[in-house]
């Protein structure tokens, strides 16, 4: 249903034509009887209840569906801090003076990195390449570098 003659913008009936009361959708409050906006006039206060929108539905007013709830973070502390201590390993077994402590340092890299892999390989944690290097960088600091600065010692040693 169109107006013949809409208002300015198009849209609505023409402003010289008030609705009519009996039309839906249109219902202009009469003088003085607005609702509670702005400031208070003669006749009303701030005390007196001003209309008001139905309250929202509580928390938790609607059940939680079984398998929706928030998923646990991955633990990767474990895979990291073995990749951590490989690497450090592998830089004292490099040195002379620090050999001792790459080795130790090695040995933790092992243990962390793979308990670090099995908690990837349960789904756990969300790390198994870094948990692979610390696992295979403590193998090296542990077992790779001193073999080979025990061969290079021996071999200076037989030179002698």
């Amino acid at each position: 249903m169109s107006d013949a003659n809409p208002g300015p913008g198009g849209f609505g009936p023409p402003p010289t034509q008030p609705p009519q009361p009996s039309q839906p959708g249109y219902a202009y409050p009469q003088s003085g009887s607005a609702p509670g906006y702005g400031y208070p006039s003669q006749g009303q206060s701030y005390a007196s209840p001003a209309p008001s929108y139905p309250a929202a539905a509580p928390v938790g007013a609607y059940p939680q569906m079984p398998g929706y709830g928030m998923t646990p973070q991955p633990s990767n502390g474990m895979g990291t801090t073995g990749l951590v201590l490989g690497i450090i390993g592998v830089v004292c077994s490099l040195t002379f003076f620090l050999w001792f402590f790459g080795v130790i340092l090695g040995i933790l890299g092992i243990i962390f990195g793979a308990i670090g892999r099995g908690k990837a390989g349960r789904g756990e944690a969300t790390n198994k390449g870094a948990a692979t290097a610390g696992l295979v960088c403590g193998i090296v600091a542990t077992v790779i570098l001193p073999l080979l600065g025990l061969l290079l010692f021996a071999s200076f040693m037989s030179a002698i």
